[in-house]
């Protein structure tokens, strides 16, 4: 089956922010195409807002609502977009006089662990 015009968008978004195009088995299969047509090809893909702007909606909105896992992924992908470690920090600073002390902890935890990871990669 050819993809669409607006898998590949979404795709290509995808790669941009993730560093890798989406395989099968990363998902259901139906739910990977709709993730991939819909959420990254035709919401990441409108104009009105640049690709890191997004990025830092989605970290606010994640680590808010509490996703950790999404989260992760998310951090990975702000860095990849270029948000600075500093930049992340400091929008979980901001979100804990919004969503509550417990969330700028648990984003500032999990900000870090991800960190900790690619340095650790790194290092390797």
């Amino acid at each position: 089956m050819a993809e669409s015009e607006r898998y590949q968008k979404g795709a290509a978004k995808m790669k941009e922010l993730f560093g890798a195009e989406p395989r099968p088995g990363m998902m259901q299969n139906d739910f990977l195409n709709i993730t991939v047509e819909n959420l990254f090809g035709d919401i990441w893909g409108r104009p009105g807002l640049e690709t890191h702007e997004r990025s830092m909606i989605t970290v606010a909105a994640l680590t808010v609502l509490g996703r950790s896992p999404e989260l992760k992924v998310h951090i990975r992908g702000a860095l990849n977009v270029g948000l600075s470690r500093e930049k992340i920090q400091e929008i979980m600073i901001h979100l804990a006089h919004y969503g509550g002390w417990p969330v700028g902890v648990n984003g500032l935890r999990i900000a870090q662990e991800v960190f900790d990871s690619i340095d650790k990669k790194d290092a390797s």
